[in-house]
């Protein structure tokens, strides 16, 4: 008896101690047995985006003069792996600066990574778009496209695609004009990867006062990092960062694309009155937003992948850090991702790793 009450104590006594040692608040450090991890995934990470393929999870974030991808087969190890730079900003140009939100994706056989850049004037934002035909996005060779924009070609950051009934769109956030007063969703049809082919379509604005934090005195009213993610049914919906990044309020919004509707029919996109996800103080969770969704390896969760600041009042610079907790699916079929799970809890690690 005495052995197993030793034994026992030991064992309680190495687990306390490997949750201890589990973060030092900024980065993560899963526990000897793998089992859980705790949140931020890195010490610096805005904008985080992941995607899986082929048994391995591709990871990259605004590193602001390239671009960066991680490659893991654990997305709760994802500190543990290095960032590989995979394509450089130019020295000069139209796209040398400020190289913002990068997203990986998967379309007709070769990969792509969209991203805002500009060449150090704000006003000149605009999406851009690089290939590669290897079937391992971290290795082989970036092919430059060129930009991807509409007729009117104003002011753009944040732009993501999908498909939806055999058809290519790309979503993003931009200017109606030529002044930064507002941020809007727009949407338009593309006939490849690098082409946009029809006219771009508003899909929201900011409508609410918990979309307008921070705006006035030359600041805009913001929605921007739009995202797409689809539940079992089939069903479409968009998430949205709403308000200034540069406030604690900065939080998620929701559109919801009704059944059979078409996604270039502003009509048919239907807001939420409320944020889906917002701050938290007590988790150390001020200003989430940008997110990204994925699933466990096993496909049986769905994940959440966002950035929050661990402080009040650090704005939109590099102590954002990406986070990541599962989330559920209500009755009615949207999403329920709760509030952010606290900096240094321990999380049960992705279904499957």
């Amino acid at each position: 008896m005495i052995n197993r009450l030793l034994c026992l104590v030991l064992l309680m006594f190495a687990s306390s101690c490997s949750r201890s040692n589990g973060t030092d608040g900024n980065t993560n450090k899963p526990d000897t047995s793998g089992a859980t991890f705790t949140n931020p995934l890195l010490n610096s990470g805005p904008d985080p985006w992941v995607i899986f393929k082929d048994g391995k999870y591709y990871y990259t974030n605004t590193l602001g003069n390239r671009i960066g991808l991680i490659a893991t087969t654990k997305m709760s190890q994802l500190g543990k792996q290095s960032m590989n730079t995979v394509w450089t900003a130019p020295a000069s140009g139209p796209y040398s600066r400020e190289i913002w939100a990068p997203e990986l994706h998967y379309l007709q056989g070769k990969w792509y990574v969209y991203f805002a850049a500009d060449d150090g004037n704000n006003d000149n934002h605009r999406m851009y778009v690089i290939e590669n035909a290897s079937a391992d996005p971290t290795q082989g060779s970036w092919t430059f496209k060129g930009k991807v924009a509409d007729a009117t070609d104003k002011w753009a950051i944040d732009g993501s695609v999908f498909e939806y009934n055999n058809q290519l769109y790309m979503i993003w956030s931009g200017w109606e004009g030529d002044v930064n007063t507002q941020q809007l969703i727009y949407i338009a049809p593309m006939s490849d990867p690098w082409t946009i082919s029809g006219a771009r379509v508003m899909i929201s604005s900011p409508t609410y006062d918990w979309e307008k934090k921070g705006a006035g005195g030359g600041l805009p009213q913001v929605n921007e990092g739009p995202e797409i993610l689809k539940n079992a049914a089939g069903r479409v919906f968009l998430t949205y960062s709403a308000s200034g990044c540069w406030t604690d309020d900065y939080a998620l919004g929701l559109l919801t694309l009704k059944e059979g509707g078409n996604p270039l029919n502003a009509a048919d996109w239907q807001k939420s009155a409320a944020p889906v996800f917002t701050k938290s103080e007590s988790a150390g969770a001020f200003a989430p937003g940008h997110n990204g969704f994925f699933k466990s390896i096993d496909q049986k969760e769905d994940w959440i992948i966002y950035h929050a600041n661990p402080l009040p009042g650090q704005g939109c610079g590099g102590k954002r850090s990406p986070r990541m907790q599962p989330f559920t699916w209500k009755a009615d079929g949207t999403p329920d991702f709760k509030t952010p799970v606290n900096i240094g809890m321990a999380i049960k690690v992705p279904s499957g790793e």
